[in-house]
């Protein structure tokens, strides 16, 4: 008896949600299909049923990090409407630099956890990870909507947050962990508020 479109999809969230946590952990190239359908207690020849290729697993695995982000599950878990553009930036702000985030693998966004890997992944990883780009920058440019150089802006803030984070994940030095992501945070605040408009003459 075939199985039914439900019980389908819940098998490849399973292999989705089991790559984005080793790929996040390890890296593309350190982590095979083998040990992806393990982690996900399944069996490889079920593999073919869902993807083609590891590359197209690695692609919706870094496009799963859009409903799956520690920031999207706590709104999801709280059932209240999602806060206003500007609330909303902070917000992802707040969590993206948090000591939460960078002491737990599993919650890395791929925009920090996987650039490298990324880069030798291919077409298909490389527009699902652009997606992610796009997607977070119009969160903060959405947040600055009428201010002139919102884009900018918004392209500036999630650079400081990547880069704060990632330089953050690469040393062992407590303190530097915490100045890097402070100082990379009031930058991205000051960048966040709103600049007085020139009165015209």
């Amino acid at each position: 008896m075939p199985y039914s479109v439900e019980h389908k999809a819940r098998t490849r969230a399973r292999i989705v949600e089991a790559a984005r946590r080793m790929f996040n952990r390890f890296g593309f190239e350190q982590v095979s299909i083998d040990q992806i359908m393990a982690d996900a207690k399944l069996t490889r020849g079920g593999f073919y049923n869902h993807f083609a290729s590891k590359d197209e697993l690695y692609a919706e695995a870094v496009a799963s990090f859009r409903t799956c982000n520690p920031l999207a599950i706590k709104l999801a878990a709280s059932k209240r409407p999602v806060p206003e553009p500007e609330r909303l930036a902070r917000m992802l702000v707040d969590l993206y630099l948090s000591d939460e985030v960078l002491d737990d693998p599993d919650k890395h966004c791929p925009l920090y956890a996987l650039p490298s890997d990324v880069l030798r992944a291919g077409p298909t990883p490389q527009l699902a990870y652009t997606e992610i780009i796009r997607g977070t920058t119009h969160i903060f440019a959405s947040a600055l909507e009428g201010e002139p150089d919102a884009e900018q802006r918004a392209e500036a803030i999630l650079s400081l947050c990547v880069g704060g984070m990632l330089l953050a994940r690469t040393t062992s030095d407590e303190k530097l962990r915490k100045t890097l992501r402070a100082s990379a945070k009031r930058q991205v605040l000051a960048l966040l508020e709103r600049r007085p408009r020139a009165k015209r003459a």
